[in-house]
C-alpha cells in the first residue's frame, strides 16, 4: 500500500510540476509589459475635443483628420473597450490564450488565411496620409487602455496603425459568407456561428418624393452586440473630414451613414466570390499535390498557437498551414481543398472606405468604388444634388467561360485557377433610373427599381455569379414604394418600419404548405392551422398569429442564412406547437409576449420579425419568448432639400455605452426604438450648441 500511496504522489508531483511548467512558460513568452507613460504622453501629439449630447452620442471634433481618429478612437474605447481589444487579439491569432479553445479556430484562420503576411507587405503601400490615421485610432485605444490597465489583456499594448489594417484584412471576406464556405468543407463549427447579417438600403429621388428632397433609408442588421455591431457618432476635422453614421469596434472610418453632401447605405451581398478546388495528393509524398500531371510540393508553415485550457494553464500548440498555387489549404476527413476567394491578399480596404469618407462630389465617390478593394457589399448612394444610384460592389473574379464554377473544382488544373478581378467598370451598378428610387435587401441586383429599369441578367456572364434570389424585404418595397408615385416623409418611414409579409414571400408560400396538411387526429396541429389560415401576415406586438408563424419560420430562415440543413416547414410548426402550450399555455398569445427586447432591466414588446422590412431575430429563451438580438439595429433617415442641405435622424437599438451597464446610455434609447421613433443627428455645431452634455479633451489634464 505505501508504495501505490508513493507511486500516487509521484504521479500528483509530476502533474503540479508539468502545470508549473505551463504556468511558467507562460509567463516568459509573453511580450513586455508596455510603458504605460509613454502610451499616455502621446496624446500630447493630438488636438480634438469630444462632446457627448444627450443621448450619450459622440461629437468629435479635430484639428486635422488624424486628431478626429485619435478622438473617435478614444470615445469608442469608453464605450466599448472590451470589443475592441477582442478584436484585435482575434485578428492577431492570440485570442485563445484568454478565451480558451473555443477562439483557437479563429486564431488558426488568421495563420491559415495569411493575415499578417497581406498586412506587412500592404501597410508601408497605403499611402502616408492613411497610415498617420491608423496609427492616431490606435493611440486613442492606446490611451484609454494605458488609463485603465485592469481591464488589458496582458500582451494586447501597444496597438499599432497595422493593427487596425488587419481587422479590416481578416473581416472583410466574412460578409460575402466565406465563413459559411469554409464550414462546409468541414472547418469546425465553433468558428462559424453568428447571429444573420442582412440590411435594408432605399434611397428616392426628388422626383418621386412629394416634397421634392432626396431621401435616404440607412438600415444596415447586424448583430446587436459583438465586433460587428454599430457605434453612432459624428466626426469633424478642420481638413474637411466631416461625417455622422456607423462605425465598428476598431474601424476609424464612417462604415456607412452621410456627410453634409452624399451618404450611402451598404446591404450584405452574397455573390459566388469563392471557389474549391479537391486536391489530388502524391500517395508516395503527402506533403506534394498534381498540378498538370506533375507533383508540386505544397508551401508550408507553422500556425503557433497559445491556448487557455483552465485559470492560468495556457498550452503551446502548433498546427502546420499549407498553400498551394491555388491558396490556402483545408485539411478535412474526406481530403484534402485549396481555396480562392475575392480578398485575398488584399490590404487597400481602409484606403477605399477612406476615399468615400471624404468624397464630396459623385464622381469623387465613384471614385472611391474604383478603388476596388472591397470584395463584397451592395451600396444605396443619394447625395444633395438629387443623384441616387445603386451598386452590386464586388472583386468578381475573372473566370473562364463554359465553367460550372458552383461546386468543387478540380484541383490538378491550373487553367481553373483564376487569376485577378474582373474590371471595377463591369460591377453591376444603376444610377438614376426614371422610376425615380433604387433598393437592395440582399436580393438579386436584377431587382433594384421598377421592371423597365431593372439590370438584365443577359448582360452579365454567368461566370460572374451574381445573386438571383428574391426576399420579402424586396417584395415589400416593390409594393409600397413601388405603388407611390409622391413620397411624403411620413410614408417613407411607414415603409421602413412595415411589418408585413408578402403575399407572393417565400414565408407565406411556407404557411400556405402547412396549412393544406391534412392533420388528421393531431388535434394541436388543426388548431395551428386554423391560427394560421386567418393571419393578416403582420407582425404587431398584438397580433394573435403572429408567434406561431415566426416561431415556425425564424428556424427555417436561420438555417438558409447559414448554409445549414433546412427542416421541414411541418416540423418547425410542430415545435412552434411545443413551445407556445409550454410557455403560454395558448397557441395564440400575442406576438409581444412572445417577441421582446432586452438590455440590462429594460424588457420591451417588439413589433416586426425575421426577413420583415422592420427585421428582428431573436434567441430562444427557456419560457419561449424570443430575446431580439440582430435585424434592425442603427437606422438613419436622411434627407437633402431642394437646396442641398443635409437632415438626419437616427436611432440605437441600446445606446452609446455599448459595455456598460451602469452608464445612462446603455439602454435609453431602447423605448425609441421598441417603438419605432428616432432623435435627431446633431450633425452641424449650429445643431449640436444647446445640446452638450460633456465636453473634455483626451489624455490633457
Amino acid at each position: 500500500m505505501r508504495w501505490i500511496l508513493r507511486g500516487l504522489l509521484a504521479v500528483a508531483c509530476l502533474a503540479v510540476v508539468a502545470v508549473l511548467g505551463l504556468v511558467g512558460l507562460d509567463l516568459v513568452t509573453q511580450p513586455p509589459k508596455p510603458d504605460l507613460k509613454a502610451l499616455i504622453a502621446r496624446a500630447d501629439a493630438y488636438d480634438v475635443r469630444i462632446r457627448r449630447d444627450e443621448w450619450g452620442v459622440p461629437h468629435i471634433l479635430g484639428v486635422r483628420d488624424a486628431d478626429a481618429a485619435f478622438g473617435l478612437a478614444y470615445a469608442q474605447a469608453e464605450d466599448d473597450f472590451a470589443t475592441i481589444q477582442s478584436v484585435v487579439l482575434a485578428t492577431r491569432g492570440t485570442l485563445a490564450r484568454t478565451a480558451g479553445p473555443k477562439a483557437a479556430v479563429t486564431d488558426y484562420l488568421v495563420g491559415l488565411l495569411d493575415v499578417w503576411p497581406t498586412v506587412e507587405a500592404g501597410y508601408p503601400k497605403l499611402p502616408a496620409d492613411l497610415r498617420a490615421l491608423l496609427e492616431a485610432y490606435a493611440d486613442g485605444v492606446n490611451l484609454y487602455a494605458a488609463q485603465h490597465p485592469k481591464a488589458v489583456t496582458p500582451g494586447l499594448l501597444p496597438l499599432t496603425g497595422k493593427d487596425v489594417l488587419a481587422g479590416f484584412v481578416f473581416k472583410q471576406p466574412f460578409f460575402y459568407g466565406l465563413d459559411g464556405e469554409l464550414k462546409r468543407l468541414n472547418v469546425p463549427e465553433e468558428a462559424q456561428k453568428e447571429p444573420p447579417k442582412g440590411s435594408n438600403g432605399l434611397a428616392i429621388a426628388p422626383s418621386r418624393n412629394a416634397d421634392g428632397v432626396t431621401r435616404l433609408l440607412v438600415n444596415s442588421h447586424q448583430p446587436y452586440t459583438g465586433p460587428v455591431a454599430w457605434y453612432e457618432a459624428v466626426v469633424e476635422s478642420g481638413e474637411g473630414w466631416h461625417v455622422a453614421g456607423g462605425f465598428f469596434p476598431g474601424a476609424p472610418f464612417m462604415l456607412h451613414g452621410h456627410n453634409a453632401d452624399l451618404g450611402w447605405a451598404n446591404t450584405v451581398s452574397k455573390p459566388d466570390l469563392f471557389d474549391a478546388y479537391r486536391l489530388v495528393i502524391n500517395p508516395k509524398n503527402k506533403n506534394q499535390y498534381r498540378l498538370d500531371g506533375a507533383w508540386r510540393d505544397f508551401q508550408r508553415h507553422d500556425v503557433r498557437m497559445r491556448v487557455r485550457l483552465w485559470g492560468p494553464i495556457v498550452i503551446p500548440v502548433t498546427k502546420p498551414a499549407l498553400r498551394s498555387v491555388h491558396g490556402p489549404v483545408l485539411e478535412t476527413p474526406h481530403g484534402l481543398y485549396a481555396i480562392r476567394y475575392a480578398g485575398m491578399g488584399e490590404y487597400r480596404q481602409p484606403l477605399q472606405y477612406w476615399r468615400l469618407n471624404r468624397a464630396r462630389t459623385l464622381a469623387e465617390w465613384r471614385a472611391g468604388v474604383a478603388v476596388h478593394a472591397l470584395p463584397s457589399l451592395n451600396y444605396i448612394y443619394a447625395d444633395g444634388a438629387g443623384n441616387i444610384g445603386f451598386v452590386h460592389n464586388g472583386q468578381y473574379p475573372n473566370r473562364r467561360e463554359g465553367v460550372d464554377w458552383s461546386g468543387v473544382l478540380p484541383g490538378d488544373r491550373s487553367d481553373l485557377i483564376w487569376q485577378g478581378y474582373r474590371p471595377a467598370s463591369t460591377i453591376p451598378q444603376l444610377w438614376n433610373p426614371r422610376s425615380g428610387y433604387v433598393y437592395n435587401s440582399n436580393n438579386s441586383p436584377f431587382l433594384a427599381s421598377d421592371p423597365a429599369d431593372n439590370l438584365k441578367p443577359a448582360d452579365f456572364p454567368a461566370s460572374q455569379g451574381l445573386q438571383t434570389n428574391v426576399t420579402n424585404r424586396a417584395l415589400r418595397v416593390q409594393e409600397l414604394v413601388g405603388a407611390d408615385h409622391a413620397v411624403t416623409d411620413q410614408a417613407f418611414r411607414r415603409y421602413k418600419f412595415d411589418i408585413t409579409y408578402s403575399e407572393r414571400s417565400a414565408e407565406v408560400a411556407m404557411v400556405r404548405q402547412v396549412t393544406a396538411v391534412d392533420p388528421g387526429g393531431d388535434a394541436d396541429l388543426k388548431a395551428a392551422q386554423a391560427i394560421l389560415r386567418g393571419w393578416d401576415r403582420r407582425t404587431d406586438v398584438h397580433n394573435r398569429a403572429a408567434a406561431l408563424a415566426s416561431l415556425m419560420l425564424q428556424p427555417i430562415l436561420v438555417a438558409q442564412n447559414n448554409g445549414d440543413p433546412v427542416p421541414a416547414p411541418l416540423d418547425t410548426l410542430k415545435a412552434a406547437i411545443i413551445t407556445l402550450k409550454k410557455g403560454f399555455g395558448r397557441l395564440d398569445p400575442e406576438w409581444g409576449q412572445v417577441n421582446r427586447i432586452r438590455r440590462g432591466k429594460v424588457d420591451l414588446p417588439i413589433d416586426g420579425a425575421a426577413d420583415t422590412y422592420r427585421s428582428v431575430w431573436g434567441v430562444p429563451q427557456k419560457d419561449g419568448t424570443l430575446t431580439a438580438d440582430a435585424g434592425d439595429t442603427f437606422i438613419m433617415f436622411v434627407d437633402w432639400d431642394k437646396h442641398g442641405v443635409v437632415r438626419s435622424d437616427s436611432i440605437h437599438q441600446f445606446g452609446s455605452a455599448t459595455l456598460d451597464p451602469a452608464s445612462p446610455h446603455y439602454a435609453d434609447q431602447t423605448q425609441l426604438f421598441a417603438t419605432m421613433r428616432t432623435k435627431p443627428v446633431l450633425f452641424t455645431e449650429a445643431q449640436l450648441r444647446g445640446h452638450v452634455r460633456e465636453d473634455y479633451r483626451p489624455g490633457k489634464r
